[in-house]
């Protein structure tokens, strides 16, 4: 999969985009991704922390309690 750096979101900017989530929430995601998979969907440069939005989406999919059909799927570009 080629990286596409268009999609990468600061804390700040993730939460205005995804009602969904509050800044404390996404901040929780974080601190534990190493154990609940979400690291994948991070990038950190320095002390800067970034998202990868399409990343996140799609962790946020696998925690479905039931998968969603191919023609009901989000669309999350």
């Amino acid at each position: 999969m080629k990286a596409s750096y268009k999609d990468l979101r600061t804390v700040k900017q993730l939460v205005i985009e995804t009602p969904i989530l509050t800044e404390a929430k996404l901040r929780w995601y974080i601190f534990h991704a190493e154990t609940n998979g979400m690291a994948s969907s991070i990038v950190k440069i320095s002390n800067r922390v970034y998202i990868d939005r399409v990343a996140f989406a799609t962790w946020v999919e696998s925690h479905r309690l039931v998968p969603l059909n191919d023609d009901e799927a989000p669309d999350t570009a």
